[in-house]
């Protein structure tokens, strides 16, 4: 299988197919990860990580062709890989269908995306215990491939599987669905990237990919209605095409009415907080409760809490709360992260998507107030709990620096500081605004039209000889735990 991802999620993919699907043979290029995994759909459909799945039809290394023919040729070659695809993927199709218990579906790329979106019906993928499949997810989009060249279908305990079957089976099944192969539509979606793109744009690929295989193989181009896409990605470095198993992402959660943060990322950030049974889990800038919402479902042995000074946010988090039946475990409570109206050391994770750019930010100057808020989150975060932190790439330099005690010289005193940052505490040296937070990573991920990073951190216990000030000793005297 392949699975199209966010740019910087490739990394959290390939932990979770590794942890979840005991996946094998992993690889990845950017946006891409590939896969084999003997998990049947449920689980691999239950992926947090991947938005897209699909069925790899063919993998490349760049095309050195720079002609339409020399393309073609590239990429159809004796058309048998092409072939193999669509009995694979019409025999899954077959099988999804006949589930009456079977929550999603396959890609129908000629219905309208109002239509899906109503229907609320999602995609399915098919994968069994004793056969494999070659699964590839990337950061926006997912590639699928079945690590046999003929599938059959088996039914067992109610759920479909895909396993490889023996000679006869295979001629049988090629038999029943090659009849199909011949009046197949289709269309050629194409991304390109690099210097094919110079010369070739998007069109004119999909145009010159969508001849040779309706020459060869005798497929009808339908570019409204068709029965399946083949999608194309090239690049300088590399060629994938793949067909589309599900009809919706798998970014699209069942659970959430309304969507804030990119489900994915407010997954990536929940697996980043350590999460253990019986963790209180706050978020102290909650929007719609996307990240807790992402946290719960994944760890239903927590409890979590979020605050939010906008009561119209609050209003969406709680219908999101109610909708996804976790009103025992989420928590909503209008407050300013200023001012969290929490004892010091009192809760083991706070998670925050700190608001920026011009769909979720604020009219709060953020670069002043980003200190006052990490060090309320600081003084409630106990001792060995995490901090995690979404932040733009300005607010992740400035808090970067604030972090960090440096000697400031004559051509750098004040520079970096920042708004609300420290400002010019000592002539000589700057000292850090956290001592008691240890970075322990950063990510960078993208959220489409932006990047941002993710920031954890770890509380530790930091000497008070080492501070001064009130605030230190503010921050870390109360961490004394007062014995039962």
């Amino acid at each position: 299988m392949a699975a199209h991802v966010g740019n910087g999620m490739e990394p959290f993919l390939i932990q979770e197919v590794k942890t979840k699907l005991a996946a094998k043979d992993v690889d990845h290029i950017p946006g891409k990860v590939f896969f084999t995994t003997s998990f049947e759909i449920k689980q691999v459909r239950e992926l947090k990580s991947a938005e897209r799945l699909f069925l790899l039809l063919k993998r490349l290394s760049a095309p050195t062709a720079k002609t339409p023919s020399g393309i073609q040729s590239r990429l159809m070659g004796d058309g048998s890989d092409w072939t193999r695809a669509v009995l694979s993927w019409r025999c899954l199709q077959r099988d999804l269908m006949m589930r009456s218990d079977c929550t999603l579906s396959l890609a129908l790329p000629g219905r309208k995306r109002k239509m899906e979106e109503e229907s609320g019906v999602e995609g399915s993928t098919c994968n069994g215990p004793n056969g494999t499949q070659k699964l590839g997810l990337g950061g926006e989009r997912r590639e699928l491939g079945l690590s046999k060249d003929h599938i059959s279908s088996t039914e067992d305990s109610g759920s479909v599987n895909c396993v490889a079957g023996d000679k006869d089976e295979e001629n049988r099944i090629e038999g029943s669905c090659d009849r199909k192969t011949s009046t197949v539509s289709f269309r050629v979606n194409c991304r390109c990237s690099g210097a094919l793109s110079r010369l070739f744009s998007p069109q004119d690929l999909s145009r010159i990919i969508g001849t040779a295989a309706s020459r060869q193989l005798g497929w009808r181009v339908d570019l409204r209605k068709p029965d399946l896409e083949v999608n194309v990605y090239m690049s300088d470095d590399h060629c994938v095409l793949g067909i589309p198993l599900l009809r919706l992402p798998l970014a699209n959660r069942s659970y959430m009415k309304t969507t804030g943060l990119r489900s994915t990322i407010a997954w990536a950030m929940a697996s980043l907080s350590d999460i253990k049974p019986g963790s209180c889990v706050i978020d102290p800038m909650c929007g719609v409760g996307t990240i807790l919402l992402e946290a719960a479902h994944e760890y239903q042995d927590a409890f979590f809490l979020g605050l939010d000074i906008d009561e119209s946010q609050l209003v969406k988090a709680d219908q999101n709360v109610e909708f996804a039946k976790f009103g025992d475990r989420v928590q909503l409570l209008q407050a300013s992260s200023k001012e969290i109206p929490l004892p010091s050391c009192s809760v083991d994770v706070v998670v925050c998507d700190v608001p920026f750019g011009k769909k979720f930010g604020t009219k709060t100057d953020m670069a002043a107030s980003l200190p006052v808020i990490v060090r309320e989150m600081e003084r409630v975060l106990r001792v060995g709990g995490t901090l995690v932190l979404l932040l733009s790439p300005q607010l992740s330099c400035l808090l970067k620096k604030s972090m960090t005690p440096r000697p400031v010289t004559s051509h750098t005193q004040g520079e970096g500081t920042g708004v609300g940052l420290g400002g010019d505490v000592d002539p000589s040296h700057t000292p850090s605004l956290f001592p008691s937070l240890q970075t322990l990573s950063y990510h960078r991920v993208s959220l489409g039209a932006i990047d941002a990073l993710i920031h954890k951190y770890v509380k530790i216990l930091t000497a008070t000889t080492t501070l001064s000030g009130p605030h230190c000793i503010h921050t870390l005297n109360p961490c004394i735990v007062e014995p039962e």
